[in-house]
């Protein structure tokens, strides 16, 4: 089976009762929505949690759009890294403060150091992952991958900032041939947003107050905490 969990923004202690109430089987693997960092707090520590997870369970990391404003605020250089203007307007300080930033003499991004694993954790994180009748994505499709009907050169297509920010898409039917999957943007009752056979949102705001969620595929059984 293939488990897909939803956004998670530091909160360690939720990620460690999600995995634990999983009723996983050998063989299982894993794709996690992005946005590990920022607001909750333990970003720090839900990366560690991760890593040590990826060691036991094949994993996919998406890269969300807080990892995205991280890495461009720490000067990382890559066109998926962008927007670090915006990171601690959106949380970021409390990012920071978990990998010890702001005990720093002279705090300053290029000064930040991360553990080496994190550092590979980071850097090694995906825009998107198709497996089966399901396709992986942060935020959303965009809308000139909307009207396609060939889903390899819609991907080749899109944009990153499509796939890292976009809101416009999850209610959208569209001809791609998959149940897109997407985090990224809670439905307005922190519930999982059904627009099957086109979407499915499992950001369900564990960091607003509500639940972090896990969905298994394929029989789409919800797991939450």
């Amino acid at each position: 089976m293939l488990y897909a969990v939803g956004d998670i923004h530091g909160e360690r202690e939720l990620l460690d009762d999600l995995l634990a109430a999983l009723p996983i089987q050998p063989g299982d693997r894993f794709v996690f929505m992005g946005d590990y960092v920022d607001r909750g707090p333990d970003s720090r520590g839900v990366v560690d949690r991760l890593i040590e997870h990826a060691r036991r369970h094949p994993s996919i990391f998406l890269c969300g759009n807080h990892e995205s404003m991280f890495l461009d605020f720490l000067g990382w250089r890559n066109e998926a890294w962008f927007a670090g203007d915006a990171f601690l307007a959106n949380g970021g300080d409390r990012t920071l403060a978990s990998y010890g930033y702001f005990d720093l003499p002279d705090p300053q991004p290029h000064q930040l150091v991360l553990p080496p694993t994190h550092e590979k954790f980071f850097r090694e994180l995906v825009l998107y992952h198709r497996e089966g009748d399901y396709l992986f994505v942060h935020a959303g499709i965009g809308h000139a991958m909307v009207h396609e009907k060939d889903l390899e050169f819609a991907l080749r297509r899109a944009k990153a900032e499509d796939l890292l920010w976009d809101r416009s898409t999850q209610s959208v039917p569209h001809s791609l041939g998959v149940t897109v999957v997407y985090g990224h943007t809670p439905s307005p009752d922190f519930e999982v947003f059904w627009n099957t056979p086109f979407s499915i949102g499992i950001d369900t705001g564990a960091v607003y107050g509500g639940k972090l969620t896990a969905i298994r595929l394929p029989d789409e059984t919800v797991f939450q905490v």
